[in-house]
Parts: structure tokens; sequence; C-alpha cells
């Protein structure tokens, strides 16, 4: 950690995080700062910080408005803190969430059809140098031997499979390299965009690298995508749109809460920083 980190992270610590005089301590800031990975502990430090604010707005309010609710338990046996069953109460009293009808959810269906295609299949093999990329003598040596069996298969592709069988670190050596069908996600992303850029029938012309090692690819077949019809996404779609509209009316009850309340040492959102995405 750098002198100007811990510096700026020392200075957050001095800070007095507090909800209409309520202080939110700092050892509890530190623990629930767990719960939010983050690039840095003071990004960490802060999105604690503005979750535990955020909760101690909703209890003040739920005390306010007295709210009453029994904790519920969930299906592998988890029951709410009483605090817990508070909000919960107090957001279902005081958000409203709209549910989209059939022309919202065609609209959104329309402005969004790259997001509604099947994936698309390749049926592929590999042979796999492996190699861990922190070693590196070892994996500069696994991309020479890679090279060296890359350039043998440009003059005799048909020994694809025997070279699996011989030199492939894969399980899938013993079928020759052959990994049947795969989709974008199934492997790695270099593994992913190698796949993209070729034809089928082609073997890559240069081995591709990934975390663990050296890939020659061989694509035997492509089968693209296609486009699903709204009646099969139609659920998807309304799932989506509730949950954004839920999440909005949440972050907007939230942020009129804090407009009405002393809140010092953390920043929060106000109604005007809230556009619908």
């Amino acid at each position: 950690m750098t002198c100007s980190v811990k510096g700026v992270l020392t200075q957050n610590l001095r800070k007095v995080v507090s909800v209409n005089g309520v202080v939110i301590r700092h050892d509890e800031i530190s623990r629930e700062a767990q719960n939010h990975p983050a690039p840095t502990p003071i990004a960490a430090w802060t999105a604690a910080a503005r979750a535990l604010t955020v909760r101690e707005l909703l209890l003040q309010e739920a005390r306010r408005t007295d709210i009453d609710a029994d904790p519920c338990t969930d299906g592998e046996g988890r029951t709410e803190t009483a605090e817990e069953a508070s909000i919960r109460a107090l957001v279902e009293q005081e958000v409203s969430t709209p549910v989209p009808d059939e022309a919202a959810c065609r609209r959104y269906y329309q402005q969004n059809l790259k997001r509604f295609r099947s994936a698309d299949l390749y049926e592929v093999a590999h042979i796999l140098i492996a190699a861990r990329p922190g070693d590196h003598a070892g994996y500069a040596a696994a991309r020479a031997e890679a090279e060296t069996l890359t350039a043998a298969l440009r003059d005799a592709p048909e020994r694809f499979a025997e070279s699996a069988r011989a030199h492939s670190a894969c399980p899938s050596q013993a079928v020759g390299g052959n990994l049947g069908q795969v989709s974008p996600g199934d492997t790695t992303p270099e593994f992913d965009a190698a796949l993209a850029a070729m034809v089928p029938g082609e073997t890559s012309t240069a081995p591709v690298a990934s975390r663990f090692g050296h890939h020659i690819i061989r694509l035997d077949r492509k089968i693209a995508g296609c486009q699903l019809p709204f009646e099969q996404v139609r659920d998807r779609i309304a799932g989506y749109l509730i949950d954004r509209a839920r999440h909005t009316a949440i972050a907007q009850f939230v942020a009129r809460l804090a407009a009405r309340a002393q809140v010092s040492g953390v920043d929060l959102p106000t109604t005007a920083d809230l556009r619908v995405s």
C-alpha cells in the first residue's frame, strides 16, 4: 500500500459517520467492508460506510413509522433478525413496483435484440501444451513446442488427432483432442476470441496463449446462434424490468430519506442523481 493510499484511508478512518446523530462505529464499517469486494481498501471501506448508513436510515424510518414485522424464514432455514424484518416491511409498505405490461416488454425486446439470441456453438478440437504464466522459462518453452507442432500440422493436418494423443496435456487427448460442442464462456476468453475469428475446417495458424498454456485449435463446425422469439423470453424480460424498477424505486426512497436526514462522513446519492437506465 503506497503512502498516498495509506493517507487517504487514514483520513477516511478519522471521519465520523453518523445518521441523525447516531454514530456508525469504525469497527462496524471495517467488518462490513469484507462484504464489499473492491479494487482498493478505500473503495471497500466507502462502500461499507454507505451500506451501513442506508441501513441506519431505513431502521430509523421503520421506528418512526412504528413498523412491526415478524421475522421470516427462507427455504434454507435462515431467519431474519428483527431489524432485517423491519427494513423489509418498511420497503414493502413504502415502495411500490409497477408490473410491466406487454407493450413495455415488447419494446425492451425490440431495443435489445442482440441480448436475446441463442449462443453460437462450435465443434472444436485442440492440443494443449501446458504451462503456467508465472513460470517464464517454462511458458516460453511451451510456446516453442506449440509453434513447432503448429508448423508440422500445417503440412500434415490429418495428423492432428495423433499429435493430440502424443502431446496434449488436456484430458481430451484420449479422443484426439476433441472437445465436442462448446459455446462462448465455456473456454478461456483467448480461446473464445480465436474461435470467433476462425472458419470451419481451419486450424489456428499460431498457438493461442491462455492461463493454461498454449493451444493449437481446430474448428470443425460452427452452428450460428439464432434470434429467440419474444414469446420465449417474455417472462425473463418482465422479471428483469420488475427488478430494475424495484431497484430504482428503492434508491429513490432512500434518497428522499437522506435528503431529510442529517448524514455526515459519507456521501449518498440524491434524487437528482438517480436516473432510470
